[in-house]
């Protein structure tokens, strides 16, 4: 996800166009009687993110989700869900962690709240310590943000600075990969690679560039394991190597699906970069803090970059808290004389939010959650292969405890779903009976149509068995389903 990832579906119906969705829809739970308070106030003036607002009525409910333990969340009815989408690849240590409640409750009653600009606070001071002592390398010096995208428009913005700083003036573009999720905001939006998003807010910020990504379950056999990484420098020199300032690249990227790195790939693009003397950032706002089993993705495939982004499992989403985490050599030329980084947020490094991350890292540390994933990915990766043998399964793909699966129409040849197929398979399907039979989980199609799973970073073989025990009648209905919708548009 980069940025603040996209498309946070609509749990109940999914959104126009481009959504994906992972609850129910139309197809899911009606409402039997008139509506409850929470219910009313909903629909009258709760304005949900990336939702189909129209989508409730007095007969569709809007899913009211009212606790959570471990690696279940509730409903306003009781009933119980597997959080199979961790939220939203964020409550990495499981819900109902008090101990975090706690250390945010215990900071508030000392400091509520001071600014970063110009002061600091000992919660911000100790995370970022913190956070440099877990980073590789050189990657020292942490600026925090209270979200993805916040994140990520702050690496741009400091990539653009530091070229200034060093005489490069007319370095501003960004260069991204198709399908890549990078935020809402003006400018991780440009970076954002799914056109459908950017289109209802053009003129973007200038200087986004988009090139292929790493999905090789769509390449011919014949093409060469690293020609999307040297896309990258074809990118470069064709834009103008005085005119590139950065590349931003998630570990495994979750726009389309989970794409993982062809091996050394990361390291020609580190290369690449070297080479013109452009900047690498690893946006890493859902693969870091033990998502894919290491505190950063960049640690699992070997690669250096010059700034890391991230957000969401820094405090297992407990409260919002985000931050840019650069070089020493990135922040140097802003730490002498007179110069600044003219860039800040209010809410950046609140003192709440920081000792919650604090926290955060104590539990992950303790429970070696990180060690946990790489321990238990191998046995959640079986178990979601074993769903290979259905007709609807083309492709299992991820890494860590981020995970999806591609539905095709036809396993031999590939061939995906149009889109209205795909509007009846996901939205008017799957999303809704994922939900109905108690499994959060997301189902999108802004690339090919996929189901995605990133489970809390403490699920184990029950929870994989659970998520495996719901996904295979319904994948099988929806292969059924889509068959029977063939053989009627063929007659």
């Amino acid at each position: 996800m980069a940025g603040s990832d996209l498309n946070e579906a609509n749990p109940a119906a999914g959104l126009a166009d481009t959504s994906d969705s992972w609850a129910p829809g139309p197809s899911g739970p009606a409402v039997a009687e008139a509506p409850d308070r929470l219910q009313r106030l909903a629909r009258e003036h709760l304005w949900m993110h990336f939702t189909r607002m129209g989508s409730y009525d007095a007969d569709h409910a809007v899913p009211v989700i009212v606790r959570g333990e471990g690696c279940y969340v509730y409903d306003e009815n009781g009933k119980r869900y597997l959080d199979g989408l961790s939220a939203l690849y964020c409550v990495n240590a499981g819900h109902g962690r008090a101990e975090l409640g706690e250390a945010a409750a215990a900071q508030a009653a000392k400091l509520g709240f001071y600014t970063n600009w110009s002061y600091a606070h000992p919660p911000a001071i100790e995370l970022a310590a913190r956070i440099a002592g877990l980073t590789p390398g050189n990657l020292n010096r942490v600026f925090f943000t209270s979200g993805g995208s916040e994140a990520v428009e702050s690496a741009w913005k400091l990539a653009k600075a530091y070229h200034r700083a060093r005489g490069d003036m007319n370095r501003y573009k960004l260069i991204s990969r198709n399908l890549a999720y990078h935020g809402v905001s003006m400018g991780a939006l440009s970076a954002t690679g799914l056109p459908p998003l950017r289109e209802p807010f053009e003129p973007l910020t200038p200087g986004g560039v988009h090139v292929p990504n790493t999905n090789s379950y769509r390449w011919s056999e014949q093409r060469d394991e690293l020609w999307a990484a040297d896309a990258i420098e074809e990118a470069i020199e064709f834009e103008g190597t005085d005119t590139v300032a950065a590349v931003i690249l998630e570990p495994v990227q979750n726009g389309g699906g989970c794409f993982t790195p062809q091996e050394g790939y990361f390291q020609r693009v580190r290369e690449i970069c070297d080479r013109h003397g452009v900047l690498l950032i690893s946006d890493e706002v859902i693969c870091s803090w033990g998502r894919i089993g290491h505190w950063f993705g960049c640690e699992r495939y070997g690669y250096q970059p010059d700034m890391i982004t991230t957000a969401k499992g820094i405090s297992s989403a407990y409260v919002p808290l985000g931050a840019l985490i650069a070089g020493d050599h990135i922040a140097e030329p802003f730490l002498q004389g007179k110069s600044s980084f003219v860039h800040g947020f209010t809410f950046g490094g609140h003192p709440v939010a920081c000792a919650v991350g604090l926290a955060n890292i104590d539990l992950m540390e303790r429970e070696d959650l990180p060690g946990n994933v790489r321990a238990n990915e191998g046995l959640f990766r079986e178990m979601l292969d074993g769903l290979r043998d259905l007709p609807i399964v083309g492709d299992v793909r991820g890494a860590g405890y981020f995970h999806a699966i591609e539905l095709v129409k036809d396993k031999e040849t590939k061939e995906t779903f149009d889109d209205e197929e795909s509007e009846y398979l996901l939205r008017g399907f799957l999303s809704g009976e994922l939900y109905k039979r108690g499994l959060i989980c997301r189902t999108d199609d802004r690339g090919d149509p996929i189901v995605q799973l990133s489970p809390p970073l403490i699920a184990g073989r029950a929870e994989f068995e659970e998520i495996v025990g719901i996904l295979r009648p319904v994948l099988t209905e929806a292969s059924e389903r889509m068959e029977s919708w063939s053989s009627l548009s063929r007659a």
